[in-house]
């Protein structure tokens, strides 16, 4: 019988953390959604997109309604959680609906902060946070003319810039002596004020808002200052509250969010929060990656898999205003080292990179973001200052983010906020026959969420296309990419394959004749004779491959997996200890005793630099790891490429994929047993 998992919120982090369970273990929950506005889950960070114009409601819609029935989930708008009853383990909701739950899951985000200052209750007065704010700011400007901006960090200027779009004359005011004063240093936040003032929006810096002007309806503002302003709708963009009252009133641990520990578990351990409600270690995050990377901790939680704790993220920053390239990430305070600062002023370009006893630890890019997925990438890991010295290398002008793209390792990441590297987006493409970035944001969702990686996506794109060739793994090898079989022939390995499984040869000589090779190169080379013969061999007993023999013990995998065909020797490992036994991870396949059941490992290795395997999966039985492990070694005799290490077959397969059809294989196993 399936556990029940209510979901209090509909947002981005609690959808982002059920669509990872529904990865995961689809049977394991019945999923109930209760979402207060009457809408399917959206992306918030898009809603500047709407307002600015050019973009849709349903363009920036995440999950729509198809998606809660296909995975049946029920799915309740427009409903409010009002209570929750701890002891009984039930929730009630404004309507007089009342919920059991095996675990209960808080999602309930932020809403936006309207100081206490006297009149901000009136008509005319709004916040910028939901899908019905933009709906409203475009009535008032269909009727009205000017709008004040409280607020100049990121969403007040997107908001200015959307109210500008509309036709409204708009001016901001910010308390900071700049603005964006927690993203930017001064030199940055001028060039943006300079460029946001030629589009028409007007500022005032160093301003205190303490009163709204107005008799039941907002006429304007008036400043600490004395000043006073005119204006139609005032706009507060001025930070977030997170919405933890539901988690107060039941009891839980709050202070600014709901507390929770490394594993998003709050004081009660039937209930977990995850997103802007969230406190963790005295933050609460407001950005998209964080979330989602806390939602990935999570899942893996609620599924009762080994996971890693939640250490904390790096926050970063992209100003989403058209004709303004704008990134922050890190540390930036006037007190921190700089390791590099360039200002270009006839490009209107700048760059600096902060760094702490020579670690990389900050950056701010303006007019020229190009750099900004790999520098975000050095601070998340701390990287040594010298590595900045193959990116001072990188060619300038238009080739310069095709340059980078080109010498990037494919298990670099791309998309930081649903975790897409390099190596995935290439391999869709060459899956898929994908040719745009729309087309891959489709099926891997990269840019799908913050959309800072797109400039860095449409590059990759463009670059595989062109047919250059990239490196599409962390290793070096050649035998990783698709073009280096060898000097006789052009075509790579998936060609290759595909060629030999169409026409089924069963020689060499005939794979070499379909493939029109020049006289020079007929008769081939010795690498590409064993690979052709390998290929043949391969498709030949390929319906053999798929016929795991049920086996007891690891006496008997180890035996099995060393009398396996395969693309290169894999050196497997199984131990019975609970305790992590010293090296075992860093086989191709491992299987380690713990107290939960068993943990599988794939693609580790001992090489330099030393790489532990990934966690495939968890088992209760003995039985059921050596089976996953059989599983993942089939797939791996026929999908890997010739002389292939396994963990460089793992990295260009990607772990999730290799999970996925295990769990299918298992499945279907299980349906004939």
């Amino acid at each position: 019988m399936k556990k029940q998992l209510v979901v209090v919120g509909n947002g981005m982090a609690g959808m982002k953390c059920i669509e990872e369970i529904i990865q995961l273990n689809h049977e394991l929950y019945e999923i109930t959604v209760i979402g207060a506005e009457p809408r399917p889950n959206y992306n918030r960070i898009e809603l500047s997109k709407v307002l600015q114009g050019g973009t849709s409601f349903e363009d920036i819609i995440i999950h729509d309604w198809t998606w809660y029935e296909q995975n049946g989930i029920k799915l309740y708008t427009g409903e409010k959680v009002t209570r929750i009853h701890r002891k009984k383990k039930k929730i009630e909701t404004s309507s007089g609906m009342k919920l059991t739950y095996d675990d209960l899951l808080i999602a309930t985000g932020s809403s936006a902060f309207i100081p206490p200052i006297p009149g901000s209750d009136q008509e005319g007065v709004i916040a910028f946070r939901s899908m019905d704010d933009c709906l409203l700011m475009m009535d008032y400007a269909r009727e009205f003319k000017k709008a004040i901006v409280i607020g100049g960090g990121l969403l007040g200027l997107e908001a200015a810039r959307g109210l500008l779009n509309l036709g409204m004359e708009t001016e901001v005011i910010h308390n900071a002596a700049y603005l964006m004063n927690r993203q930017l240093d001064p030199m940055s936040a001028g060039l943006l004020q300079t460029e946001l003032e030629a589009q028409g929006m007007k500022f005032r810096l160093g301003q205190q808002t303490v009163q709204i002007i107005g008799d039941g309806r907002a006429k304007g503002i008036r400043l600490a200052s004395g000043s006073k302003l005119t204006a139609d709708l005032i706009v507060f963009a001025v930070g977030i509250s997170p919405n933890v009252d539901i988690g107060r009133d039941s009891g839980l641990a709050v202070s600014r969010g709901i507390i929770v520990d490394d594993y998003m578990q709050t004081s009660d351990k039937h209930i977990y929060a995850v997103g802007e409600c969230a406190e963790h270690q005295g933050i609460c995050y407001g950005l998209v990656a964080p979330l989602y990377d806390q939602a990935r901790v999570l899942s893996r939680k609620l599924c009762h898999m080994t996971t890693e704790a939640y250490q904390g993220s790096i926050p970063y920053s992209k100003l989403k205003v058209s004709g303004v390239d704008l990134f922050s990430v890190g540390e930036i305070g006037p007190d921190i080292s700089v390791a590099v600062q360039e200002y270009d002023r006839l490009q209107f370009k700048y760059k600096k990179v902060t760094m702490r006893n020579g670690k990389l630890i900050g950056a701010i890019l303006y007019g020229d973001t190009t750099e900004s997925q790999t520098l975000l990438g050095y601070i998340k890991h701390q990287a040594d200052v010298h590595e900045l010295t193959a990116m001072q290398s990188a060619p300038a002008g238009e080739n310069r983010m095709e340059a980078l793209v080109a010498s990037m390792p494919g298990g670099e990441t791309v998309c930081a906020c649903n975790q897409v590297s390099k190596s995935a987006i290439v391999k869709v493409m060459g899956k898929e026959g994908l040719t745009t970035a729309d087309e891959i944001k489709q099926k891997t969702k990269a840019s799908g969420s913050c959309g800072g990686c797109r400039p860095m996506l449409e590059a990759i794109v463009k670059v595989t296309l062109s047919g250059a060739s990239m490196p599409i793994s962390g290793a070096e090898h050649e035998s990783v990419t698709d073009h280096s079989i060898c000097s006789c022939m052009s075509a790579g390995h998936e060609e290759l394959i595909q060629l030999i499984s169409t026409i089924g040869a069963i020689s060499s000589t005939e794979v070499r004749e379909s493939l029109d090779l020049t006289a020079d190169h007929i008769d081939g080379c010795r690498t590409c004779e064993d690979t052709i013969s390998y290929y043949i061999e391969r498709n030949r007993s390929q319906e053999a491959q798929h016929c795991s023999l049920p086996l007891d013990t690891f006496e008997e995998f180890l035996s099995w997996c060393s009398k396996q065909r395969v693309p290169a020797s894999i050196y497997a490992a199984a131990s019975e200890e609970a305790e992590s036994v010293f090296g075992i991870k860093l086989h191709d396949i491992a299987i380690q005793a713990c107290p939960a059941g068993y943990e599988i490992y794939v693609g580790g290795h001992a090489r330099h630099p030393v790489a532990e395997g990934q966690l495939l999966c968890l088992t209760d039985t003995r039985e059921g790891a050596i089976r996953a492990a059989q599983f993942t070694v089939e797939l791996y005799s026929t999908e890997g490429w010739f002389n292939e290490k396994m963990w460089e077959w793992v990295e260009r397969t990607g772990i999730g994929s290799i999970r996925e059809r295990v769990m299918e294989m298992e499945h279907k196993q299980l349906e004939y047993a």
